[in-house]
């Protein structure tokens, strides 16, 4: 897998570098440029960041001694001295990311320039009441036998559920998570710096840097499956909303005293079109065994069984008027639909297209709709993609952010694994 270098937009203006601080935000800037723009020449840079020649070169002379860039070549003169075009060098570093799922874990290690040097996929027990100790147990595992790999600068991870970035606590109602420090706890075990995010957004991130959403500056990303998720990239950026709660659409109340919900609430559109709910009609319904499920529900609607494909086709239609809703709120040049939920998308695609339709302000009748293949290793690139974006990304923040940035360079251990 070759994501491949994301598009950036205009970067900002930085200050001449006056305190450790500026020093550390001009440093992120331009290897941040550079990662985006190669092979770009130091006049170019200082151009762009609004920075002095004088402090450009100092930067970069430091980042080519501690082998993060390099002379890619020099440019054609046209008279004087040739430029010295310069470069990013990828396997300086590695950033880890995982998507983590109810019954399976997938995770990435990828280059600075998000180039994927190595995968895994186990299964994994979300639920399970030792489920976060587990998860450290595999990761920790897994860094531990990468050991010979360049030096980690992180971990990020991509969670179903509510992350609220100031308290550092994940809600998750799939993995029956409430209040629990991911971030903290993982941290201590591997003594290795953790981001965390929605698992949507992760996926949303991937899309923006890497996919569809290269072009767009406004889309929404809308996944399908064990749940219904839903990631948010405006003017440019993921919109998280207050505490990190924004993209809950799997939780918008659609039937009256519809069925329980994993949220504990009824009637939500996760809990009447995701993949749970769909075989819970099915058995209700006799179109399915106890023993049977959502594998078996394709595989009629596939050989043309009318009773599965109505359920497939009210789920469509559910599906497409809620999305009509996002559309006429949120006015996304761009919609992709993503998720496991999408192998059957075939015999939901008729009604939602049918309800989306007829349902979308008019001024958004025209708006783009994708589906995008269903890929877990997306989700985990956009995870190690949080680790890489502290490190390029100013201003800097969150608690994480120093810590990262200080392992760029330092020959900092894959990771220092406790237990």
């Amino acid at each position: 897998m070759s994501p491949g270098k994301p598009r950036e937009r205009t970067s900002p203006t930085y200050r001449t570098a006056t305190t450790g601080f500026t020093r550390d935000v001009n440093r992120a800037a331009v290897l941040r440029l550079i990662g985006s723009s190669a092979p770009i020449a130091r006049k170019t840079i200082a151009e762009q960041l609004g920075l002095s020649p004088a402090t450009v070169t100092q930067i970069t002379r430091d980042l080519v001694r501690q082998g993060l860039i390099r002379v890619a070549r020099r440019a054609p003169s046209r008279g004087g001295r040739p430029a010295l075009l310069l470069e990013l060098v990828g396997g300086a570093a590695t950033a880890f990311g995982a998507k983590v799922a109810p019954d399976h874990l997938v995770g990435v290690r990828v280059d600075l320039e998000a180039e994927v040097v190595e995968r895994f996929e186990c299964e994994f027990d979300g639920i399970a009441p030792d489920s976060l100790d587990r998860l450290g147990e595999i990761l920790g595992d897994w860094l531990r036998g990468s050991s010979a790999h360049p030096p980690l600068l992180g971990v990020g991870l991509g969670v179903p559920g509510v992350f609220d970035r100031r308290t550092g606590e994940l809600d998750s109602p799939l993995l029956g998570w409430r209040g629990v420090r991911v971030a903290h706890q993982l941290q201590r075990r591997l003594r290795a710096p953790v981001l965390v995010d929605n698992d949507v957004n992760t996926l949303a991130v991937w899309e923006r840097l890497y996919g569809r959403g290269q072009e767009v500056d406004d889309l929404i990303v809308v996944t399908i499956g064990r749940g219904v998720g839903l990631g948010i990239v405006t003017g440019g950026d993921i919109y998280r909303g207050f505490r990190g709660g924004a993209g809950e659409f799997g939780h918008v109340s659609v039937v009256d005293d519809g069925p329980i919900c994993s949220c504990g609430k009824q009637g939500c559109l996760e809990a009447v079109v995701g993949d749970p709910a769909l075989v819970d009609r099915a058995r209700a319904e006799g179109v399915l065994s106890r023993r049977q499920g959502i594998g078996r529900l394709l595989d009629l609607a596939a050989q043309g069984d009318e009773r599965a494909l109505t359920i497939y086709a009210d789920a469509g239609a559910m599906l497409g008027r809620g999305v009509s809703g996002l559309v006429n709120v949120l006015a996304p040049e761009l919609v992709l639909l993503s998720g496991e939920g999408t192998q059957a998308w075939s015999f939901l695609a008729p009604a939602f297209e049918e309800e989306l339709r007829a349902h979308l302000f008019p001024a958004f009748a025209g708006v783009a709709v994708e589906v995008d293949p269903w890929d877990d290793a997306k989700w985990a690139v956009g995870a190690a993609s949080l680790v890489l974006r502290a490190t390029f990304t100013a201003p800097l923040d969150g608690e994480h952010t120093d810590s990262i940035r200080a392992r760029i360079g330092t020959g900092a251990p894959a990771a220092e694994v406790v237990g």
